[in-house]
């Protein structure tokens, strides 16, 4: 992978790639961060990231926004996060932060048993159903007070 100045990755627009592609965006509350990211997501990735955020926006309406961890997070006030994602070379994982209590659970397990994920590849099609309900499943349980 090729290297800016500064050593960490090539850059979209005024955006440091890391490793894997994942756009490094600053920590913040609010759909700002998350859209800019969202906007610095490469290749594919982006295209795919404005409908996963409608989707979690339409499943959840209550849902606040933050960027941590270069990932954008979703949650409910005094409930906790329950949903984040983040680029990969190759995909984008969704994380499911309770997913394990979702039914039926995300596809791909973690060694936190509570948590599953959903890795979306290009080209590859979205059951927008089924990730809508795990987000109305998800955002109505318990989440992970992360931060």
């Amino acid at each position: 992978m090729a290297k800016d100045r500064d050593g960490k990755g090539p850059e979209t627009g005024n955006v440091v790639l890391l490793s894997g592609g994942n756009p490094q965006i600053a920590k913040a509350d609010g759909d700002a961060p998350v859209q800019a990211y969202i906007a610095a997501m490469p290749e594919w990735k982006s295209a795919v990231g404005s409908p996963l955020d409608a989707l979690i926006m339409k499943s959840a309406p209550e849902a606040r926004k933050a960027v941590r961890w270069n990932s954008p997070f979703y949650g409910i006030e005094g409930m906790g996060w329950f949903i984040s994602f983040h680029c990969f070379t190759k995909y984008i994982k969704v994380t499911f932060l309770n997913g394990g209590s979702l039914n039926p659970p995300p596809p791909v397990e973690s060694k936190h048993d509570d948590v599953r994920y959903l890795h979306i590849f290009e080209d590859e099609d979205l059951d927008e159903a089924q990730f809508a309900e795990w987000i109305i499943q998800a955002s109505a349980l318990p989440g992970e007070n992360l931060f």
